[in-house]
């Protein structure tokens, strides 16, 4: 396969998590593509130094591409990967940085026999999102969970490891469901209790204030 500082590596989707990995790989691989749904979000990702160049045609962002990221929402992902795989060149390392595996593994194994998939999941965000808040330091020293499939091959599986490396992430290669139960536990979870905190003291407020009456 391409090595990364030769490759051609194509990140649809430029909000927080895209333009971030955008900016911690630009100048480290031959060329960053962006690929956005809006003109001016690539005319930001350009200006603010992310990408060499851009477009929302998602055929012409991944067109010879060696590397294809999908920094998008789960839902979205699942929906590019039905219509991504016959777009790619042969060889291509497909990944994308969705917080669940399972259902993205599972489209995944659809795709054309050339194409290489691998999932990932960089531990990292912030409570901002947007170009705006795109950030090239973002996933320096970050746990960036792998989640290869069999017909992964061991080549692909190394590129990706050299693309996490390049952003200053630390790589962790697990199945889809071990990244599943992991994300669920240290990142999930705390969220839903910290958004539960705020009801369980409103009720113990009103319990209280309706005791005294």
């Amino acid at each position: 396969m391409t090595p990364l500082a030769d490759a051609r590596v194509a990140i649809v989707g430029l909000g927080l998590m895209g333009g971030s990995l955008a900016g911690a790989l630009h100048g480290r691989c031959a060329r960053i593509i962006g690929v956005a749904r809006r003109e001016e979000t690539i005319e930001q990702a350009l200006s603010q130094g992310l990408i060499d160049d851009g477009t929302t045609d998602l055929a012409a962002g991944v067109n010879r591409a060696n590397i294809v990221v999908l920094a998008t929402p789960v839902r979205a992902i699942i929906a590019q990967l039905e219509q991504i795989g016959p777009l790619l060149s042969p060889d291509c390392l497909l990944m994308d940085v969705g917080s669940t595996k399972a259902q993205v593994a599972a489209q995944m194994e659809r795709l054309p026999a050339g194409v290489q998939p691998l999932g990932g999941h960089p531990m990292c965000g912030r409570e901002v999102a947007g170009i705006a808040a795109a950030d090239p330091t973002l996933y320096q020293d970050c746990t960036f969970i792998l989640t290869p499939l069999n017909r992964t091959s061991p080549d692909a599986l190394a590129l990706g490891r050299s693309l996490v490396e390049a952003t200053g992430a630390h790589p962790l290669i697990l199945k889809p469901e071990q990244q599943d139960r992991l994300a669920a536990t240290i990142s999930h979870l705390p969220y839903l209790l910290a958004c539960a905190s705020p009801a369980v003291s409103a009720t113990r407020r009103a319990s209280r204030e309706a005791m005294r009456r």
